[in-house]
């Protein structure tokens, strides 16, 4: 499998799980509703992508770093490590535990979606 579709199938499975935890946890119905856009434009983004071949993944790369930022963030902040004021956000069926392994998770799962889909340039001579 090459590094292009792995990428895809990461992001994907990162669409696919945060939809499903921003509609089974429901704790506001705006927060709720802008997660479902962003990853709804994510997912046409994605679906762009692959129709063109691969090419121009900067875009899905893209989202998927602000993706990687959005759980880092929270994971920083379950954690303790900053304030946001945005820590009701980050709670998932209210479990301190199950919040911090789910953005552990989606942020690795996102960063290496960002290392597979971007293009690499090889040195000059190698």
């Amino acid at each position: 499998m090459d590094k292009i579709r792995l990428g895809t199938l990461l992001v994907v499975a990162v669409l696919v799980v945060q939809t499903l935890v921003s509609l089974v946890w429901n704790a506001d119905a705006t927060l709720t509703g802008i997660a479902l856009a962003f990853n709804a434009v994510a997912a046409v983004s994605t679906w762009l992508f692959t129709r063109r071949g691969g090419r121009a993944a900067w875009v899905v790369g893209s989202w998927c770093a602000g993706f990687f930022g959005w759980h880092v963030v929270g994971l920083g902040e379950l954690a303790g490590w900053w304030t946001t004021g945005l820590d009701a956000v980050f709670l998932v069926a209210s479990s301190y535990q199950l919040s911090v392994v789910y953005q552990a998770v989606m942020a690795t799962a996102s960063g290496f979606a960002v290392h597979l889909l971007l293009p690499r340039r090889s040195a000059p001579g190698v």
